[in-house]
């Protein structure tokens, strides 16, 4: 298969994973606290890829490992917990649109970090894109007075963490292989996310059912949703561009909206036009 129809079935692929994950967190979150979900679906997923890929743990180099662990924080650490904490508060669709922002992120952050050119259009586009944030952010918290839109915030703090770590695997770590980049990720983060567990209060509710079913939604979302999504996201961005690898929270949303009105969510027509603008500023943002 030649690399060009390869890339847009990943783009297809991962757009059908990293979608469902926003109704994942919501049904973990019924038994979990934000801690402890984040926590358990690093855990479960650095026991899923140490066991399939440890081997090539000795093929990273000693000199990045340092941008292993930059990685490993800005790709999976921190969004971890800042999706978690979000959607105590709004809808698992919501935060899905919201996250559609990285390919706006990942432009400003290459343009004025990483040295890419910046060009009018986009700067064009990034002001589109952050116009509607700001009327699907205002507008959800209008319609929604029993929700916090404050915690917005935090799928917008994490949307900056995943530009970073697109912009850093493609600038340094481009000749590694996907699995050794995941394994060496998680095996960085294994140890902080025990720690933030064994403080999170989970051992007191280990033993409820509840927990349990938490546990298991999130095993999903941590095999599927992290492990094997990152070793496929991390080869497309190597054989494609930052801006078209991070494209795919374009499709996100339309995969996560799909769950949330299976699961009795719903958007206004405003916020359905905050949507829109956003992802019109991403297109004159990314777009060659």
């Amino acid at each position: 298969m030649q690399q060009k129809q390869l890339k847009w079935y990943l783009l297809g692929l991962l757009s059908l994973i990293w979608g469902s994950s926003f109704i994942l967190i919501k049904r973990g979150l019924e038994g979990l606290n934000p801690f402890q979900l984040g926590s358990l679906r690093i855990i479960f997923c650095a026991v899923f890829l140490l066991i399939i890929g440890f081997r090539t743990l000795k093929s990273i180099p000693q000199g990045q490992w340092k941008y292993i662990a930059l990685t490993a924080l800005m790709g999976t650490f921190f969004p971890a917990f800042l999706f978690s904490i979000a959607q105590m508060e709004i809808n698992s669709s919501v935060s899905a649109i919201l996250n559609s922002l990285t390919p706006l992120n990942t432009l400003i952050l290459g343009a004025t970090v990483f040295g890419l050119s910046f060009q009018r259009r986009q700067l064009i586009g990034v002001v589109i894109g952050l116009v509607g944030c700001v009327l699907l952010i205002y507008n959800g918290a209008i319609n929604n007075p029993n929700q916090n839109y404050y915690y917005a915030l935090f799928v917008i703090m994490a949307s900056v963490c995943y530009a970073t770590n697109v912009n850093l695997i493609k600038k340094y770590l481009s000749d590694l292989k996907p699995l050794a980049i995941s394994t060496g990720n998680f095996a960085v983060m294994l140890v902080p996310a025990i720690l933030v567990l064994c403080f999170s209060g989970f051992f007191d509710i280990a033993t409820l059912p509840q927990t349990h079913r938490s546990m298991m939604y999130i095993a999903i979302l941590a095999v599927l949703g992290t492990g094997i999504a990152n070793i496929v996201f991390f080869r497309l961005i190597q054989m494609s561009s930052p801006i078209f690898s991070s494209s795919v929270t374009y499709l996100i949303p339309i995969v996560a909206f799909g769950w949330g009105l299976l699961d009795g969510e719903s958007l206004t027509p405003v916020q359905g036009l905050g949507a829109a603008i956003i992802l019109v500023g991403v297109y004159f943002s990314a777009r060659k």
